[in-house]
């Protein structure tokens, strides 16, 4: 049972880290469309109404499914075995979870998409990109974390996983 509240609390933890840097990512896209106001994307903004600091909310579900995702695949390594590709590859598998979660509920009847709009798959198709590319970004910056977090050790007495285990 503490094995599976410790993984509980680890991928909390990741989902909370993403969270807050996919929120500062989408301020810095506020930002820059206001100042920059020929870049491309900002006829996506017009249309996107929810807060700019809302991209928390993926950000959090995307840390949570990455966090499944590495515990399932790579249970029994620990995080200098796990190469920065490897690892961005398997956060790109968890944004692309992330971008199909919107069809999934859908199809499971608990959300619906405007007609007259674009069609669901190729709603999908444009938010999988970037969500995608966002959570390769994010594994790579939280491999690079826990080696810096793992070299400076943690003070004596303290619990230390470094093997990741499946939840």
């Amino acid at each position: 049972m503490r094995t599976w509240l410790r993984h509980i609390r680890g991928a909390m933890g990741v989902g909370l880290t993403w969270a807050v840097a996919w929120a500062i990512v989408g301020l810095l896209i506020g930002v820059a469309s206001s100042l920059l106001p020929g870049l491309p994307w900002n006829s996506v903004l017009d249309v996107f109404d929810a807060p700019l600091p809302a991209l928390a909310i993926p950000g959090f579900v995307g840390g949570v499914f990455f966090s499944v995702v590495l515990g399932i695949v790579e249970r029994r390594r620990t995080f200098a075995e796990l190469s920065l590709p490897r690892f961005a590859a398997w956060g790109a598998v968890g944004g692309l979870l992330l971008s199909l979660l919107p069809a999934a509920l859908v199809a499971l009847g608990l959300a619906s998409v405007a007609h007259g709009g674009a069609g669901l798959w190729q709603l999908t198709a444009v938010v999988a990109g970037p969500l995608t590319l966002l959570s390769a970004v994010s594994a790579s910056a939280s491999l690079l974390l826990a080696r810096k977090a793992e070299r400076r050790g943690l003070p004596e007495g303290t619990d230390t996983v470094t093997e990741l285990e499946s939840p």
